[in-house]
């Protein structure tokens, strides 16, 4: 069939040959109107644009979902380097705890026992700031239950109600987000 139109196309191009008597009207065309010979080519010529929009439709929405899958991926590598201490900082919470507890039950005490806890714990906290990790010390600030867990209200008027009156556990960010929340009494 294919074939058959090429021909027939191959033919249309060159013209009738010349001598051949009748060969106008072998063809189908009129010599003073020359047309197009009607083969249904109207309806291919939509179908295939029809079959190109949707092709080109189909394009688009791969190119597009390829461009997403990109963005993703560098979304999760992004928030994997950021976030990749998480685990170990979250383990590392109760040893910063620990050091303060220590440090208040030696806070009248003298010596170099004392001076190497002081130590340690400075160069903890700078380790874990030096990755990201902020500590969030709340006191006086307006409860936020996104970043603080409330423990107890306490009628306290110094303190605005509502406000962080006492803080029993500092809380930990480590890029914006919560690590973990501190633990505050709030101003009735």
């Amino acid at each position: 069939m294919q074939e058959n139109r090429f021909e027939e196309n191959k033919q249309f191009e060159q013209g009738p040959e010349e001598g051949l008597p009748g060969a106008d009207q072998a063809q189908g065309v009129n010599p003073e109107n020359p047309e197009l010979p009607d083969l249904d080519l109207t309806k291919e010529l939509e179908a295939a644009q029809a079959k190109a929009a949707e092709n080109y439709d189909l394009y688009v929405r791969a190119v597009a979902e390829a461009d997403n899958v990109r963005r993703r991926a560098s979304e999760d590598i992004a928030k994997a380097r950021k976030f990749s201490i998480e685990k170990f900082a979250e383990s590392m919470l109760p040893v910063v705890d620990s050091l303060e507890k220590a440090l208040e039950a030696s806070a009248n005490e003298q010596g170099a026992l004392k001076e190497g806890l002081e130590i340690t714990y400075r160069q903890l906290k700078s380790a874990l700031e030096n990755n990201g990790m902020k500590e969030e010390n709340p006191v006086g600030l307006k409860f936020d239950p996104n970043t603080m867990q409330a423990i107890t209200m306490v009628k306290d008027p110094a303190v605005q109600p509502g406000c962080v009156a006492q803080v029993f556990q500092r809380g930990w960010k480590i890029a914006d987000r919560v690590l973990r929340p501190a633990m505050v009494a709030v101003s009735q």
